[in-house]
């Protein structure tokens, strides 16, 4: 008797859940501003852009698996080397590209008021990058971000986006004339994003 009660509750469970849940298609895009950690150099402005499907399992609680291309990288690095022609110490600043496309799985919080809070994984696939010497091919991270959602489907979002593996060499980009700047082994990517994101359908 015990089993057959556990059994239709079990039932009656997965066919609420299912009820509740709703899948929408969606587009992102938005500007760029991104860095590379522990090394002398200014932010990059670009953009991203992706699509996303929206899993609402619950009314304030959504699964989001994301598509993005994201334009990364470092403005201004600072590179100290010796030029053999001249037998002289030269800094060039160099620009640093990188591109990813970023495998993101979202939680999505929506308060009533349609603010959202937002955090999950991410798995940045390199595309192409300009990086005289690179560590890691790919990387991974962390996404947090907040939002405003508009009952029409347009949705208002800025997020950061923190990456966990050493992408690059910074014994080559090193200046070391300018003691006074942080210059460190674990060189990781550092991103903000901030833009608006569309889902289709009520």
């Amino acid at each position: 008797m015990k089993k057959r009660i556990l059994f239709f509750i079990a039932v009656f469970t997965v066919l609420n859940l299912q009820a509740q849940i709703s899948v929408k298609p969606g587009l992102r895009g938005g500007f760029s501003f991104s860095t590379i950690s522990e090394m002398h150099a200014d932010y990059k402005t670009d953009f991203y852009v992706g699509g996303f499907s929206e899993i609402k399992i619950t009314k304030i609680y959504a699964l989001q698996p994301e598509l993005n291309y994201t334009r990364q990288g470092s403005n201004n690095v600072a590179r100290n080397y010796y030029d053999e022609r001249t037998r002289s110490e030269q800094v060039e600043y160099l620009d640093l590209e990188i591109n990813y496309l970023s495998l993101s799985v979202m939680n999505k919080f929506t308060l009533p008021q349609g603010i959202q809070f937002q955090a999950g994984p991410t798995l940045d696939i390199l595309l192409n990058d300009n990086l005289a010497v690179r560590k890691a091919q790919n990387d991974l991270g962390l996404v947090l971000g907040v939002a405003y959602a508009l009952p029409s489907g347009l949705t208002f979002e800025a997020r950061f986006k923190k990456g966990l593996l050493d992408i690059l060499s910074s014994d080559y980009y090193q200046n070391d004339s300018n003691n006074y700047y942080l210059f460190g082994d674990y060189n990781t990517n550092i991103n903000f994003q901030l833009g608006i994101s569309y889902s289709f359908g009520k």
